[in-house]
């Protein structure tokens, strides 16, 4: 019985004084992320002659471009969960600015994390079309830049609904987040 709970204890004291430990928490709280993204339709669409005298919209051009700006939570090591804003340009008259929901997967926290976003975007202003929407995910890389500070690169694809056209982008974009919890990367461990 004595050389058990000596096990024990030595067990419990090499794991207590071990040079090893864990600094930095894996999450990293409430953050804030603007972003500009430049994407490329894809597919492309019929021509549909005008033969009426009145404004009709026409399929969107080969590039769009914008701006996103979403606040949320890391309350989970590998997930989080935001919302916010996105305007995106397209083409003239097709000024969108979407409310959007995205989770965010995150893979091996901290200093370069792997992520996976999941958007979704519900148009909020009136524009040449009304009630367009777009779903869709982006693949990127935070890069640890100070202590409540990363930059990220990624490669998004998006589908549209607008009006009568559905457009496919793909597309890389270009950001930051900041963060709360200043011990999420290696330079919180000063």
């Amino acid at each position: 019985m004595k050389n058990i709970l000596l096990l024990i204890a030595l067990i419990s004291f090499s794991t207590l004084f071990s040079q090893e430990s864990e600094t930095s928490r894996k999450t990293m709280g409430f953050y804030f992320n603007p972003s500009l993204h430049l994407g490329f339709k894809l597919n492309k669409e019929k021509e549909v002659p005008n033969n009426t005298q009145y404004i009709t919209s026409e399929p969107p051009r080969k590039m769009m471009y914008g701006i996103t700006a979403i606040g949320g939570y890391n309350f989970l090591p590998n997930f989080a969960l935001g919302s916010g804003f996105r305007y995106s340009f397209i083409q003239d008259n097709y000024h969108l600015i979407y409310l959007m929901v995205q989770p965010k997967f995150i893979f091996d926290p901290g200093d370069r994390p792997f992520y996976i976003e999941l958007n979704y975007g519900k148009q909020l202003n009136h524009s040449v079309v009304s009630d367009a929407e777009f779903w869709g995910g982006r693949l990127g890389m935070q890069v640890s830049y100070s202590k409540r500070l990363s930059q990220e690169g990624g490669i998004f694809l998006e589908a549209h609904k607008l009006g009568n056209s559905n457009p496919f982008f793909v597309g890389v974009s270009y950001g930051v987040t900041i963060f709360t919890n200043k011990n999420y990367t290696g330079y919180g461990e000063e």
